[in-house]
Order: C-alpha cells, then sequence, then structure tokens
C-alpha cells in the first residue's frame, strides 16, 4: 500500500468516527489506572488498623501490669514473673518478641524527687534501685509510694515498612498501691 492510500484512508470520516465511538477497551483502561490506588488504599487500612489494635493492646498491658502490682502488700520473684507472664499474654495475638515491659516500684520523697526502690523488666534492662526517675506532674505527690507501668512495642508495618520504618508504641501507667503505703519487693 502506498503512502497516498493509507494517508486516504486515515482521512476518512468512517474511520475516525467509528474510532472515536469504540468503547471496548474504556472499562479495562480505566481499571489499569485505578487498581494501584485501590491496593494502596486496602493496604494501608489494614495497616493502619492493626496499628491501633496493637496500640488498644499496649495500653491495655501496661493497664493490666500496673494494677496486678497495684492490688499487693508485698510481692515475690515467682509472684512478679507471674504478672510479666499475664502482661505479655494481653498481647496475643500479636508477637511479643518485639513487646518490652518495665514495673517499678518508685518513692517520692518530701522534696518531690522521685527515685526507684525496685524495678523488673522482660526483654530489657530493669532500673536500677536508687537511680532518679522523672515523673509526670500531676503525679508526684511529696511522700508516696508509686506503681509505674511501662510498655513498649516495635511495630513494623508487614507492608510499607521500607517507607516507614518501625513505630514505638508505648504507654505508661502511674498507680498508687490500694492495701498498704508502700509496696515491699521480696
Amino acid at each position: 500500500m502506498s503512502i497516498i492510500a493509507i494517508r486516504d484512508a486515515l482521512h476518512r470520516p468512517a474511520i475516525i468516527t467509528g474510532f472515536g465511538r469504540d468503547r471496548s477497551g474504556l472499562a479495562a483502561l480505566e481499571f489499569a489506572l485505578i487498581l494501584p490506588i485501590m491496593v494502596v488504599l486496602y493496604l494501608g487500612g489494614f495497616e493502619v488498623s492493626e496499628a491501633f489494635m496493637i496500640n488498644r493492646k499496649v495500653t491495655h498491658t501496661s493497664s493490666v501490669l500496673g494494677d496486678l502490682v497495684a492490688q499487693v502488700d508485698q510481692i515475690s520473684d515467682a509472684e512478679m514473673s507471674n504478672v510479666l507472664d499475664a502482661a505479655s499474654a494481653v498481647m496475643n495475638p500479636f508477637p511479643v518478641d518485639s513487646l518490652t515491659i518495665i514495673v517499678s516500684g518508685v518513692t517520692v520523697d518530701g522534696d518531690g524527687v522521685a527515685t526507684v526502690v525496685w524495678s523488673d523488666a522482660r526483654n530489657i534492662a530493669a532500673y536500677e534501685a536508687g537511680a532518679s526517675i522523672v515523673l509526670p506532674d500531676g503525679v508526684t505527690q511529696p511522700n508516696t509510694f508509686i506503681v509505674v507501668a511501662e510498655v513498649h512495642y516495635l511495630y513494623t508495618p508487614t507492608f510499607g515498612h521500607t517507607l516507614t520504618g518501625s513505630f514505638d508504641l508505648h504507654d505508661e501507667f502511674y498507680l498508687r498501691p490500694r492495701l498498704q503505703n508502700v509496696i515491699e519487693r521480696i
């Protein structure tokens, strides 16, 4: 076919108008354009909802941890191990390998200075006895004892962790002993 014949064929109004009316591949084209956006939205929604669930579990774990310790007047090594096991179990069904727990007995002196009396931890080093600790303003009342429960969870998203990295989801609870003024660590 010559160039003139091709030019004449392309300039025919029937071919041009027929091509403009042809919609047979339009749905496939729209689907191809929208699919990546929908996949990102779906996976992003999954990641956000999972992060919220883990954050709620972290808050619940720190609450349970502090509450269990605040209910006793003294606590032994075996009892503390059971408390830490129970706190870890609250995180089910999420893995606990990136969960760190610290529970401490803190005394506040007459000047408002908080000092660690005892501390126990899981997957991290506990605070040293006698170490100074900073507490929020509303918590520090002179001559009191406070149970401090801290929980950290290093959340790594399943999809997109290369873009965002990991997040430290954490919470702290401050409770006063229920039975006595001080909880002894035996």
